[in-house]
């Protein structure tokens, strides 16, 4: 379903290290071509019926974030 909406998945569960504040067991980050697209595989049926599956087996934090494209900072200036 995440296919219907053009969903990348760039990380998908790989190995991490917590430095600062909490954290869970799997991590998992999609990226949509904006962030229209994103709320709309949210609020899709075909999660709904996915939410609806993993809620008893798991605890999810789910945020979704608008995309920075400007330009980046200089580090170390």
């Amino acid at each position: 379903m995440f296919a219907k909406y053009g969903a990348r998945f760039l990380v998908r569960g790989g190995r991490f290290v917590s430095r600062e504040g909490s954290s869970r067991t799997r991590n998992v980050v999609l990226e949509f071509k904006d962030y229209e697209t994103a709320l709309a595989c949210y609020n899709s049926p075909e999660y709904a019926r996915l939410v609806a599956l993993r809620n008893p087996h798991s605890e999810c934090d789910l945020v979704i974030i608008e995309g920075y494209d400007g330009p980046q900072p200089q580090l170390g200036a």
